[in-house]
């Protein structure tokens, strides 16, 4: 894949369904695109395990895009906590800030609203389905073949990774071994991926059973 979009971005488009008007699984989403950026601040390796607590690296790097940077000086700012809570934690942030950076790029369309005619609100719609029909179709061939795992990209392998354990990429039964394979690419990062999928799915759960 050569898209240029961070992983949560590419994640939160994925979300979408090809009508261009709702959302699948809106419910995990924040967990989902929060995870995403976790990943790719560990890739980078800004943010570093220590005996299980998420760390920054440094006090003073950046990565230039705004969500990634965000959510760094979050975990900067805030008490010592676990992969798995990050997940989750204000994962909100995280999901608004990726959606006003899509919106910025011309991939969403925003609209200010305001519920109840008192409280402001923003809501999204996609601009155009081909670019999340092209990452669904990429991630299917990433997660099902024929796409070799050894060739996979580590950013790619946690994109598909991802977006499997969400449910936005296939229903049918698949290969757990290539899975496992795929998280296997993250190298450095792949332990904190195999962390923040088991999160994932449980948000996933977690939303089922609400709806």
């Amino acid at each position: 894949m050569s898209n240029p979009l961070s992983l949560p971005a590419r994640l939160c488009l994925l979300a979408w369904d090809s009508t261009e008007t709702d959302v699948t699984g809106a419910g995990r989403l924040p967990a989902l695109v929060r995870a995403g950026a976790l990943v790719e601040l560990a890739r980078r390796g800004l943010l570093v395990d220590e005996d299980g607590i998420v760390t920054p690296a440094d006090l003073d790097s950046e990565t230039g895009d705004p969500v990634l940077d965000g959510l760094l000086e979050l975990v900067r700012e805030s008490r010592p906590h676990r992969w798995g809570t990050w997940v989750t934690l204000r994962a909100r942030i995280t999901l608004d800030a990726v959606r006003e950076q899509l919106a910025a790029g011309g991939h969403l369309h925003a609209e200010k609203r305001r519920v109840l005619g008192v409280f402001p609100t923003v809501e999204y719609a996609l601009e155009g389905g081909a670019v999340v029909d092209a990452l669904r179709e990429e991630a299917r061939a990433v997660v099902l073949g024929p796409v070799a795992v050894a060739e996979v990209s580590e950013r790619d392998a946690a994109l598909a990774a991802l977006a499997d354990a969400a449910g936005l990429v296939s229903d049918d039964e698949h290969d757990r071994g290539r899975l496992e394979e795929l998280v296997e690419r993250g190298g450095a990062a792949a332990p904190v991926l195999r962390t923040v999928l088991r999160e994932v799915r449980t948000a996933g759960s977690a939303a089922s059973a609400v709806n």
